[in-house]
């Protein structure tokens, strides 16, 4: 009888709870030397693992180049000018239709958020034209504005524009009532709560969405320059594949994404900067 009672009390007690670990911590920073310790894991396993297969002779040169011979692409490159040119062209495109599609899809992601009849205004013809992939408009910008720097620029500007202007205006959703309700109690007007109550609380999230949006305008300058480009990463991609040059490839691929990753950094050092309260 005392056994069986033991054992219902054991059965009674709550399971203890595993003890939390250092790195399955939920929503909780981990320590500064074990976060460097796996951002170099994230980026030494895969050139290792890349090192290995390409010196391992079971893939061709052709196929996948050693990293010394990336190396050496990106050497040669530089050497003659055309990195730089390529990825000044490229940033310019980027900059260039990213900038004019933030002028325009910020202001009006914040009208679109205040003021529902604004969103029924303009919300169904984004809905509509945003499921169109901003690619297939290439053909129309090449015959309206030719082959310069308009339809590139164009091309991103119309990639980036709806889905930004989305999400700013979801973000503007989340503003608390209590805080219009209380700026309208002490006299202020309309435009008093756009600028100094909406949009500052918005400013976090319209960091997060030019961030997250950046990277679209990257994707899309590769391809707009795939099509009647000079110069330009994507262009220097393309004739590489032409003559089959797949060092050279590969050496645009990493200097596309180290740029963007550069770009990323940026707009997390923005946000630091910009919305202390935020980046806390």
């Amino acid at each position: 009888m005392e056994l069986e009672y033991l054992n219902s009390n054991d059965s009674d007690r709550p399971q203890k709870m595993l003890p939390a670990t250092v790195f399955w911590r939920i929503s909780e920073d981990i320590p500064k030397p074990l976060t460097w310790a796996l951002m170099a894991l994230s980026v030494g396993v895969p050139f290792g693992v890349w090192w290995l297969i390409s010196n391992s002779g079971f893939v061709q040169p052709l196929f996948l180049p050693a990293p010394a011979q990336v190396w050496e692409a990106l050497a040669r490159l530089w050497q003659n000018g055309s990195l730089q040119t390529d990825t000044v062209f490229s940033l310019f495109r980027v900059l260039s239709g990213f900038l004019l599609a933030a002028a325009i899809s910020i202001p009006l992601g914040i009208l679109m958020g205040a003021f529902a009849s604004i969103r029924s205004l303009t919300e169904p013809i984004i809905a509509l034209v945003r499921y169109m992939p901003a690619p297939a408009f290439i053909p129309l910008l090449i015959l309206y504005f030719g082959l310069g720097e308009v339809p590139k620029v164009l091309l991103i500007f119309i990639g980036t524009l709806f889905f930004n202007t989305l999400m700013i205006m979801d973000a503007v959703k989340f503003v608390p009532k209590d805080l219009i309700e209380t700026t309208y109690t002490l006299g202020g007007q309309r435009l008093q709560v756009l600028l100094l109550v909406i949009s500052p609380y918005i400013l976090p999230k319209i960091i997060d969405a030019c961030r997250v949006n950046m990277a679209a305008s990257w994707n899309l300058v590769i391809v707009s320059e795939l099509v009647a480009a000079t110069e330009g990463l994507g262009r220097r991609i393309s004739v590489a594949q032409r003559f089959l040059k797949t060092d050279e490839i590969f050496a645009g691929l990493i200097v596309i994404g180290l740029i963007g990753l550069a770009i990323d950094l940026l707009f997390r050092l923005l946000l630091r900067v910009a919305c202390r309260w935020a980046a806390e």
